[in-house]
């Protein structure tokens, strides 16, 4: 499925969990291109109903003990990953030149709500604007997080600027431990290249858009998640071609933290979120 308005250009793959293929301004590629068949090749993917990992796949709700298989395709990682959004086909709602709406069920299994997740993905002039969302079809109490998960190209000059006012220190299986938080938001990365840390964490309380800098390229990507989406997972792993800037919902291991910023949702409750791109030349910023 291809979407195209004024120089963007966005190839979806509803069938490969929701994934965006290629993601182009003025032929040249905003998101990593596909580059396999694994849904771990794509260009990007939702996150629902939840972001990143639940540790070892173990939580409560409501008194019941959840036990969640772990899911990370071709790895024995022992925590559940990013929903299951991304690892079932879904179905096409409805598509035009330049917007497209595309859905999933999902019957109480191994996660133990049913709900119905969408997206719609509008493509204009000026950027495009993925709408993510889920809807509870369970009677009781779903929690529920989103988020999206973009794999943007990694160059030595390629730099990330966001403003947080927490980053999440994390153990060796990346599971959060201490909160390094201030009273302001600041940039922790310093507008510099991605290349000087590797990291796999959260950026907590994020205020203004985010902002991927190519200068090698002459571009820049603009990232303006909603206000549902205050987190930004950053990750930058040692000789990849990538890296991942990702605006979610709640911290990692959200359900089994005292501070938990997942929803709850009721019987038919929706939560939705948004977050646009836009591209621009450096020289015009």
């Amino acid at each position: 499925m291809e979407l195209t308005a004024g120089e963007y250009r966005l190839l979806l793959a509803p069938e490969r969990g929701g994934s965006i293929l290629a993601f182009d301004w003025q032929g040249e590629a905003l998101f990593r291109p596909v580059c396999g068949p694994s849904i771990l090749d794509v260009a990007c993917f939702p996150l629902v109903p939840f972001s990143n990992r639940i540790a070892f796949g173990r939580f409560q709700a409501h008194g019941m003990d959840v036990q969640l298989a772990p899911n990370f395709p071709g790895s024995d990682d022992p925590h559940t990953l990013h929903g299951y959004g991304w690892l079932s086909p879904w179905t096409v709602q409805s598509y035009g030149p330049c917007v497209a709406t595309i859905g999933q069920h999902h019957r109480a299994d191994g996660w133990p709500w049913s709900y119905y997740a969408e997206q719609r993905f509008e493509l204009a002039e000026d950027g495009l604007t993925i709408a993510l969302s889920v809807t509870n079809l369970s009677d009781s109490l779903m929690p529920a997080g989103l988020g999206i998960h973009p794999y943007l190209p990694r160059v030595p000059d390629a730099a990330y600027r966001g403003y947080h006012r927490g980053e999440w220190q994390n153990n060796e299986d990346c599971l959060p431990q201490r909160l390094d938080e201030r009273d302001c938001a600041i940039d922790w990365w310093q507008g510099g290249a991605v290349a000087q840390r590797e990291v796999d964490t959260v950026y907590t309380d994020r205020h203004g858009p985010i902002s991927i800098l190519w200068p090698s390229r002459d571009l820049s990507l603009q990232i303006n998640p909603s206000e549902a989406l205050p987190h930004t997972v950053v990750y930058t792993p040692k000789d990849q071609n990538f890296f991942c800037i990702e605006p979610v919902s709640h911290s990692t291991n959200a359900l089994n933290s005292m501070s938990s910023s997942m929803r709850w949702l009721d019987l038919y409750e929706i939560f939705e979120v948004t977050t646009s791109f836009r591209a621009a030349r450096l020289k015009k910023l």
